[in-house]
């Protein structure tokens, strides 16, 4: 007896959370604080998204800065500059988002 071929399921994106159904429905407040806590969870991930943004622009004007002749001298001193500024930014706001937790 032949049954239908399996298939590998993907994952599920993001947190799954299992509901008790005999727990009853969520008050007011409980789910004013679950919004919250997503909301800052959230936060987070834009944050540290722009912490990896800001140091993956750094990197690249530091490229750019000792690219030797290939890049005129302008362009050479200001993406110099642009990597000194944008990694000591993204360092602040590493500090700041460590500093929370």
């Amino acid at each position: 007896m032949a049954g239908k071929p399996l298939h590998i399921v993907p994952p599920v994106s993001g947190v799954a959370e299992v509901y008790d159904l005999g727990r009853g429905p969520e008050t007011t407040a409980e789910r004013v604080k679950r919004l919250q806590d997503e909301a800052r969870l959230l936060a987070r991930e834009e944050v540290e998204r722009l912490d990896r943004d800001l140091r993956r622009l750094a990197d690249q004007a530091r490229s750019v800065a000792d690219g030797g002749d290939a890049y005129p001298a302008g362009i050479r001193e200001l993406a110099s500059r642009i990597a000194v500024d944008t990694a000591q930014r993204a360092d602040i706001l590493r500090a700041l988002l460590e500093r929370l937790h």
